[in-house]
């Protein structure tokens, strides 16, 4: 019995290893995935070295050890942001929101097709790449509404809208606007927003930011 046991535990381990890694290879998000894929080929080290299988422990081991090398990278990599003003008319801002329209909505169902003309739209460019949408409306005096908050699934790691909403400050308080208002029902966006420095409102699923 005692040998059934042990034999199911290593058995669990394997499973739970080839999980990890068939999850990471599903993620869109780098870091995730090197995180995810590092501990699934850990898991599966335990597993060679615990069945005696030296080609699946070292092998893996060695694959864990990669994954270090690039999540050492990609914590020390210094990101080149930056913010453009764009007008609702402009082609390519069209051509982003039809492109990522169908995954914006998974975040904000309500995004219209055509962004009102009177928008504040702002491209978020990251290494040279657009890696994100921000657009709204001026509601009432200082007063800003978002339509669109949107960064690409590559991206998705705070460090755009902590640019956005922290390091460039600054172009909101250029517009005179003291409160930015948004809505998200969505739990991962609801955890991106709280992460960033808004907060709950009295209102279901409205968040605000105060501009400072």
């Amino acid at each position: 019995n005692t040998e059934m046991d042990t034999q199911f535990i290593y058995e669990l381990i394997g499973y739970i290893a080839s999980i990890l890694v068939a999850v990471s290879l599903m993620m869109n998000q780098i870091v995730k995935l090197r995180l995810v894929n590092l501990i699934g080929a850990l898991a599966f080290s335990i597993y060679g070295f615990l069945i005696d299988s030296m080609p699946v422990a070292l092998m893996n081991a060695f694959i864990v050890g990669i994954n270090i090398y690039y999540l050492i990278g990609m914590f020390k990599l210094k990101s080149f942001f930056k913010v453009l003003k764009v007008p609702s008319d402009d082609e390519y801002l069209k051509y982003f929101l039809d492109f990522y329209l169908s995954d914006i909505r998974l975040f904000q169902p309500n995004v219209p097709v055509n962004l009102p003309k009177n928008s504040f739209n702002l491209m978020i460019l990251r290494d040279m790449i657009p890696a994100g949408l921000f657009s709204a409306r001026v509601t009432a005096d200082g007063i800003l509404t978002v339509d669109v908050d949107y960064v690409i699934p590559k991206f998705r790691d705070f460090k755009t809208g902590k640019f956005l909403f922290k390091d460039q400050i600054d172009v909101f308080k250029k517009q005179k606007i003291r409160e930015i208002y948004t809505f998200a029902f969505n739990k991962t966006h609801i955890h991106y927003l709280l992460k960033i420095g808004f907060i709950e409102t009295d209102e279901q699923g409205k968040f605000k930011l105060l501009v400072q």
